[in-house]
């Protein structure tokens, strides 16, 4: 019997320290000038005219972003998602919008993004900005929509505050960013082959598929999960946004999500917007295992903003 609690003890302490492992500890925290300044510039030559012969990174993130939104059909389901919100001559806003692919979803649209050069493929308004700081007064716009940035805000949390602040009360985001990022993504472990790396990336490299698994990532997911849950219950006041802090690759293009600088729970968001008094429009699970499955279903996260 002792042999066995302590085979147990053993187990559990281990289990733990998985888990603490596994723990988001970032929050949002000032970047530093030249940080700020590297992520502009990558995305403004991304955006920037095509090359006679377009070979660079920028074409293939361009590309990959492309043919990303096709597949997962982003420009029909936000006509639908309008034609059911009746937003079709409401002030709706993008945030992060790029080349401008969603401007005529509805007719009072406006987009803002970090890139300078990607104002010449807009026919409706566009502001230079970022997310962190939005250039509009308090409840401006009747809804917002993001798709594949807030992965690439360097202070997630503030973005989610300033979307927040510029819809009107009764507003709705609908928020669609790359969920849970990979931290090998910006190294290319996924495309690379073995020749590639030394012998601590090979063991990166093979560890890959053991770390992909449904069952090893629910291992460490849910109790976290639980772990956050009891948090926002407990406390009943509007709950701090916790996530992975990412190293983005800004001079390599390998893989989707390279570039981006945190990897960010959907669940977690969720908590964040319903501490505040928010409401989920796509989310109907029980509370605790609200987005469990719904991550994988449907990613989105659509909010009802309900400010006080």
């Amino acid at each position: 019997m002792k042999l066995l609690r302590r085979v147990a003890l053993a187990g559990s302490v281990l289990f733990a320290a998985f888990i603490a492992v596994q723990f988001p500890y970032a929050t949002d925290a000032p970047l530093t000038s030249a940080e700020v300044a590297k992520s502009a510039a990558f995305y403004q030559q991304a955006y920037a005219a095509p090359a006679e012969a377009p070979a660079a990174d920028e074409d293939l993130y361009v590309q990959a972003a492309t043919a990303a939104a096709e597949g997962w059909h982003i420009k029909d389901r936000l006509t639908e998602f309008a034609a059911a919100q009746h937003l079709e001559s409401r002030r709706v806003l993008e945030v992060g919008s790029g080349r401008g692919y969603l401007q005529d979803v509805v007719t009072d649209y406006t987009g803002l993004d970090i890139s300078p050069s990607v104002k010449r493929f807009y026919h409706k308004p566009f502001i230079l900005g970022s997310a962190t700081s939005l250039p509009f007064q308090d409840n401006s716009y009747d809804a917002l929509w993001s798709i594949w940035v807030i992965e690439h805000v360097p202070n997630p949390e503030q973005a989610f505050r300033e979307m927040r602040r510029v819809v009107k009360n009764d507003g709705l985001l609908y928020l669609f960013p790359a969920w849970s990022c990979k931290p090998w993504a910006a190294d290319g472990y996924d495309v690379r082959p073995y020749s590639d790396f030394d012998p601590g990336g090979m063991l990166i490299k093979m560890s890959i598929p053991l770390r992909n698994n449904n069952l090893y990532q629910a291992a460490y997911t849910a109790p976290i999960r639980t772990l956050r849950w009891l948090s926002y219950a407990t406390l009943r006041g509007p709950t701090t946004l916790h996530y992975h802090r990412l190293t983005p690759n800004y001079d390599k293009f390998w893989e989707g999500d390279g570039d981006a600088v945190n990897s960010l729970d959907r669940y977690e968001a969720l908590l964040w917007f319903l501490s505040r008094g928010d409401e989920c429009l796509n989310c109907t699970a029980p509370s605790l295992f609200r987005a469990i499955a719904e991550h994988v279903t449907d990613p989105r996260l659509i909010i009802r903003v309900h400010k006080s």
